[in-house]
């Protein structure tokens, strides 16, 4: 193995500290923040670079498995009043990739052999393809240059559906370069391939891929640096997730563009005293304060609600059927649901199923998830 000096693409000068797990014994549960610092805008000319290079040698690892197989679950990003910045992992449903180390690609280079299941339309171009991309930004940092490895994507989550498909894609497919190479990099390192990959299909927000990777709950609390903070809810604490999505399509631009451009000064102080309920709800295991929080968002839910049809209905009818809160998950147009109770939870998804076909006149599918404490993670391996 020759050592080698490039330049990323990710031009990184960063420091880490990891911290998973409570350091006291025995107290509360905390926040654990995962700091990383870094001067570098992707090499987007939407996101401004403040150093123009930066030189990191490292040894080219070789890859201990002929092929991995990885798992990375949904996510749903925004919570209410945590637009941008709060997102949390679904158990469940997720993609899965499997790498596999190739001799008919290129060294240095990643191919997209096979797409199935809802991904079937999205493209083969690693260039264009959010896994892709989070493979090859991972391959570039490992510094990988004498193997060519392929990627079969298999698509358990639908294209647009709010929960977090194109992080779930790209948040498999760093973890599983990165496991092949022996587990080089760490937490921080993948988020940050990954949110280049968020960064060129749909923004340059870490509330889908933070989570993905993570698992459970992740706060960004900035973005340069990038800062992290690991929300612990309560192992002996139930949450459900009650996830309605409606066989309508939702465009992300179109949700966009319909953000104010301004907001009152009422509504930013109700929305930040939500959000920090919201935060509180989470570290207590506090399943109610929770959803009372997330469904009380003043900014962005009543612009985006009227896009979908029926959205008002159905989110009613979940607080009658027993929902702790509702909001919209994503972009949209899944509505994510919250109690404390599985039964409940799928009493509430029938109701919310019915109103949908009611108010919004849309046939919808209701899932019943707990919280995926866990992140994006090998699931099998074939030894070289």
């Amino acid at each position: 193995m020759a050592a080698t000096c490039y330049q990323s693409p990710i031009k990184l000068s960063f420091t880490t500290s990891n911290a998973f797990s409570n350091p006291i014994p025995n107290n509360p549960p905390s926040l654990y923040s995962i700091k990383t610092r870094f001067s570098s805008g992707f090499n987007l000319s939407a996101v401004p670079s403040k150093t123009q290079t930066t030189h990191i040698t490292i040894p080219e690892p070789e890859p201990i498995f002929s092929s991995v197989k990885s798992f990375a679950p949904a996510t749903v990003a925004n919570l209410g009043p945590g637009f941008d910045f709060l997102g949390c992992a679904v158990d469940g449903i997720g993609d899965f990739i499997t790498l596999r180390v190739d001799s008919k690609v290129k060294p240095g280079e990643v191919s997209i052999s096979d797409i199935s299941g809802a991904g079937e339309k999205l493209s083969k171009d690693p260039l264009s393809n959010c896994a892709g991309i989070a493979a090859i930004s991972v391959m570039k940092m490992l510094n990988i240059q004498s193997v060519g490895l392929s990627i079969s994507l298999e698509k358990g989550l639908p294209l647009g559906s709010g929960l977090g498909s194109s992080a779930a894609s790209a948040a498999a497919a760093a973890v599983a370069v990165n496991e092949l190479f022996g587990g080089k990099l760490g937490v921080s390192d993948l988020v940050l391939a990954g949110l280049e990959s968020e960064t060129k299909v749909s923004g340059y927000h870490a509330d889908n891929i933070a989570p993905a990777i993570m698992g459970g709950f992740v706060l960004i609390r900035s973005y340069d640096p990038l800062e992290l903070i690991e929300l612990k809810f309560p192992l002996e604490k139930d949450l459900f997730f009650v996830l309605v999505n409606p066989e309508f399509e939702a465009p992300t631009k179109k949700m966009r563009a319909a953000l104010p451009n301004e907001v009152t000064m009422s509504h930013h102080i109700w929305n930040s005293s939500q959000a920090g309920a919201l935060v509180a709800a989470i570290l207590q295991g506090d399943s109610r304060g929770l959803g009372k929080a997330l469904s009380s968002d003043k900014i962005v839910e009543p612009k985006r609600g009227p896009l979908i049809p029926g959205m008002e209905g159905v989110k009613k009818a979940a607080l009658e059927a027993g929902a702790f809160g509702c909001t919209i998950s994503g972009a949209g147009p899944t509505l994510v649901a919250v109690t404390d109770v599985e039964e409940r939870g799928r009493e509430i998804g029938e109701r919310m199923v019915e109103a949908f076909m009611k108010e919004g006149e849309l046939k919808a599918l209701a899932m019943v998830k707990k919280l995926d404490r866990v992140g994006a993670r090998l699931v099998s391996s074939n030894p070289r």
